[in-house]
């Protein structure tokens, strides 16, 4: 048998479906598992593959679905009317810059959890048509897998097409398939719309190399989630947990404590270090990378975070474009926005909230303050309630706070100002002018006592 691998490999991905039963507003493959599209995903696949080209053949509200990859080195085909599978692929190969022994991969925008490894064992193969299958307990709706007294595939009979004996077969197309391209561009000249559907079925294929004896294989595929389709949003959330349950099981195996790895998410990439805990109900999106011995607490949210080692993340906190060093102490309830920068064990405490704000090592924002556009120095201490007043209306203003400062509680920095190394801030003092090293600033009402006074009554009718 000639070995038809050695060709190139094009990528057709089918994204044109309209998703009835998802009842949304937005295209099928738009929607999401684990924080990434269903495109997406198939999309990084299909490039993991290192294909010659990927299209994509688009239809139902394709603008949309064309944007959302934007940046990405794809081709768009149109399919403005839907006429089966076939079809589609016809377009999808049409004009292709291929020769007769490259290889052309059908995937589909729906079919989220595939991997890269399966498709590669289906594309090393020399057969000249390549499926991929899958065993179900259920086959109901799927194509059945009909092969001869020797075990070669014969042909694919599509549910609505099948007689009652077809229908106890358990072998069922996933609709993964590879084929050569000078084979497959004769075949689906050749497709007829005489079915149940009155599309042109690109399964049809499959018979028709039979037919003239050149090898079809199939893969049977273990995993039966691996080529699952999402139809609805029901499949949606099926996958989706199915999809963090393998997260969460890696994780645990490289030796990350999971205290409920049904009660994890992870909508982007999570590094962990050695002795990492995470607690229950967590969310961790984008690029995030937590240290040796961190400790994430209970309904946390991280989004492109670096966490130092030994730092500990309390009970539902807000983090979202953070980096610490280490040995940090967060929360509970706290709120660190983009730009927020934590040096050696500072501490930010509960209902504390930082933006675009580097706190020096060993600082203390400890209880219901807001620090924006700021440098806080080493060894401070910010009281509770301490306010950086960043915002005129118009513009944002710097706060410098040096090494050593006390500010009480309840003080509000009117920006831009500077507070000196060593000085102090009086409770309830609202600074509206730098203050010097060392020295103590009180910017505050005198406070006086009027004796006898008497507090308002409600008058009587």
């Amino acid at each position: 048998m000639k070995d038809f691998a050695t060709g190139r490999l094009h990528v057709v991905v089918l994204a044109a479906g309209k998703g009835t039963r998802m009842r949304s507003s937005k295209p099928k493959v738009l929607h999401e598992i684990a924080g990434r599209s269903m495109l997406t995903h198939c999309l990084d696949t299909a490039a993991a593959l290192n294909p010659a080209t990927i299209r994509v053949v688009i239809g139902h509200q394709g603008e949309a679905v064309r944007e959302s990859q934007s940046g990405r080195e794809v081709e768009w085909v149109w399919q403005r009317e839907q006429n089966g599978t076939g079809h589609a692929v016809q377009l999808g190969i049409e004009g292709l810059a291929a020769g007769s022994d490259d290889r052309v991969l059908v995937l589909y925008a729906d079919v989220p959890l595939l991997g890269a490894d399966l498709l590669g064992q289906l594309t090393a193969s020399p057969a000249v048509v390549g499926l991929l299958t899958v065993q179900m307990d259920d086959p109901t709706g799927y194509g059945r897998i009909i092969r001869d007294e020797r075990g070669r595939v014969q042909r694919i009979v599509e549910q609505k097409d099948a007689s009652a004996a077809e229908r106890e077969v358990r072998e069922v197309n996933t609709g993964i398939l590879m084929a050569r391209y000078g084979d497959l561009v004769a075949w689906l000249e050749r497709l007829e719309s005489g079915n149940a559907q009155g599309e042109l079925y690109l399964t049809d294929i499959v018979e028709m190399a039979a037919s003239e004896d050149k090898a079809v294989e199939a893969l049977v595929a273990e995993d039966v989630w691996a080529v699952t389709g999402v139809n609805d949003r029901l499949a949606l959330a099926r996958l989706e947990r199915v999809y963090q349950a393998r997260q969460a099981e890696a994780l645990a195996l490289a030796g990350t404590t999971i205290m409920d790895p049904a009660r994890l998410d992870i909508r982007g990439r999570l590094h962990c270090g050695m002795d990492v805990s995470i607690d229950v109900d967590c969310v961790f999106e984008g690029e995030v990378r937590l240290g040796d011995n961190v400790r994430i607490g209970p309904h946390c949210v991280l989004r492109d975070c670096e966490i130092g080692p030994n730092s500990i993340v309390e009970a539902f906190s807000h983090l979202d474009g953070v980096v610490t060093a280490g040995d940090n102490a967060i929360g509970p309830y706290a709120r660190l926005r983009p730009g927020a920068a934590l040096d050696s064990a500072a501490k930010i405490g509960n209902f504390v909230e930082v933006k675009a704000a580097r706190i020096g090592e060993r600082s203390k924002v400890n209880h219901l303050s807001y620090v924006g556009d700021a440098r806080v120095g080493d060894d401070c201490n910010l009281g509770a309630g301490t306010i950086t007043c960043n915002y005129d209306g118009a513009n944002k203003h710097h706060t410098e706070i040096g090494d050593g400062v006390f500010v009480g509680s309840a003080v509000q920095l009117v920006a831009p100002v500077t507070v000196g190394r060593g000085a102090t801030v009086g409770a309830g003092s609202t600074i509206t002018r730098d203050v010097a090293e060392g020295e103590l600033a009180i910017a505050r009402s005198r406070q006086k006592g009027i004796a006898g006074w008497r507090r308002p009554q409600k008058k009587r009718d």
